[in-house]
């Protein structure tokens, strides 16, 4: 049997496909993260906030370090939720493991920290620092 999906094993596409099939939100296609620096200073802790105080941006940290994520809807994306380039889709969708997803329960499960806003943020900051305030210098 030919294998029209090579970047996916014969025998388990119908474990991946399947999976996928049932989710109709496609969450894991409605956000992109980047990971950051840990911020350690008062001033880190600023670009944080500023980060967080745009639409749609939120911060956290997990097992793997900090993250910003940009809520942002793939414009490839189709009403069904299925990839309307799915065969030349990038490395980063086809390396996608869905082993684990938030078809299975939502990512902020996995967060240890969880900044969707500045207000969530201002008061960890204010947890953190004893004298914590706005207007901090960049580190010397």
């Amino acid at each position: 049997m030919d294998n029209i999906f090579p970047e996916i094993e014969v025998g388990k596409a119908d474990d991946v496909f399947n999976k996928c099939d049932l989710c109709t939100n496609s969450k894991c296609c409605t956000y992109v993260t980047q990971q950051i620096d840990t911020p350690k200073s008062k001033y880190d802790f600023e670009i944080l906030l500023w980060q967080v105080s745009h639409a749609a941006v939120g911060a956290y940290k997990d097992d793997d370090g900090w993250f910003v994520m940009f809520e942002a809807r793939c414009q490839h994306l189709l009403t069904d939720g299925r990839c309307n380039i799915y065969h030349a889709r990038p490395t980063i969708c086809r390396s996608h493991s869905n082993d684990y997803c938030e078809y299975d329960a939502p990512a902020e499960d996995g967060f240890e920290l969880y900044f969707p806003d500045y207000e969530s943020l201002l008061q960890y900051c204010k947890k953190r620092f004893k004298r914590w305030s706005t207007g901090n210098p960049p580190p010397a």
